[in-house]
C-alpha cells in the first residue's frame, strides 16, 4: 500500500457527511460519486479529470471511462483493496462509483440519503470495472 493510496482512503473518510449534489465537485457545497472520487484523488496529490455531461442514469458510460486513465488510475486486478475505485451497476442504466476502504467497506455519495456515507459493500452490486492509483499519478 502506497502513501498516496492511503491518502485516497483517508480523504474519502474525511468526506463522509458531505451533502450530495449532482455534478458537485466541492465538499463545501456537495459531491456526487464522481465528485467524491475527484476530491479524494486531489487530496492525495493527483490531478484528476472529472467527466462531464452525465445524468443520474446513463445507458452507456464508455465515453467517460478514459477519464480514469487521465486521472492516474490503472485497471485493478485481484482482490479489492484499500483506495480501489469501483464502478458498480445498481440496475438498468444506473452506474455508480465507490471508493473501497477494504474488500467489505466503501465510501460513496448516496443520492437517496443525500450525503457521502461509509457503509458495507453490498454483495448484490455488480462491479463493472475497478481501478487503483498508478505507481505515480500526475501531481
Amino acid at each position: 500500500m502506497s502513501v498516496r493510496e492511503e491518502a485516497v482512503a483517508e480523504a474519502a473518510l474525511g468526506l463522509v457527511g458531505c451533502r450530495f449534489r449532482l455534478h458537485g465537485r466541492d465538499p463545501a457545497t456537495g459531491l456526487d460519486c464522481i465528485g467524491l472520487v475527484h476530491a479524494a484523488l486531489a487530496a492525495a496529490g493527483c490531478a484528476p479529470v472529472a467527466p462531464r455531461g452525465y445524468a443520474l442514469r446513463n445507458i452507456a458510460v464508455d465515453g467517460w471511462l478514459p477519464a480514469a486513465a487521465q486521472s492516474g488510475l490503472v485497471a485493478a486486478h485481484g482482490p479489492i483493496r484499500e483506495s480501489d475505485i469501483l464502478l458498480i451497476s445498481l440496475g438498468f442504466a444506473q452506474h455508480h462509483l465507490v471508493i473501497a476502504l477494504d474488500a467489505e467497506q466503501v465510501v460513496h455519495a448516496h443520492a437517496g440519503l443525500r450525503r457521502v456515507v461509509r457503509q458495507p459493500r453490498d454483495p448484490a452490486w455488480q462491479i463493472e470495472a475497478a481501478w487503483r492509483l498508478a505507481s505515480s499519478c500526475e501531481s
